[in-house]
């Protein structure tokens, strides 16, 4: 598990760039996994399941945390299947908490096996 997973997601208030390529690049090797990096812009992953209930039991694990983060990723379900994508919508881009609570999804998928 990455260690990002053990972070708090920092709340951005706008007016800071978003992350750079360098730093986009560092970061994606610090998670791991399959966490993609679309057009710079946000984090997407694809999670599948042997059924519709453990892909939802997934999606509500990864909605506490984005409540108790504050940082919230827009998911899709489908049977077998969730869709992570995460970014910052304040900056239009990618900062460091998204990474943190791409960790942190990751994170809640292990601990359901």
């Amino acid at each position: 598990m990455s260690e990002l997973a053990n972070e708090v997601c920092l709340p951005c208030r706008g007016g800071v760039l978003p992350l750079t390529r360098d730093q986009i690049e560092h970061l994606l090797a610090s998670l791991g996994g399959d966490w993609r990096v679309v057009e710079e812009h946000h984090l997407g992953k694809l999670y599948e399941f042997e059924n519709f209930a453990r892909a939802l039991e997934l999606v509500n694990r990864i909605g506490a945390i984005a409540e108790e983060q504050n940082h919230h990723p827009d998911l899709y379900l489908s049977w077998g299947r969730v869709e992570v994508k995460v970014w910052t919508h304040k900056i239009n881009g990618l900062a460091k908490a998204d990474f943190v609570l791409a960790a942190k999804c990751d994170a809640a998928r292990q601990e359901m096996a």
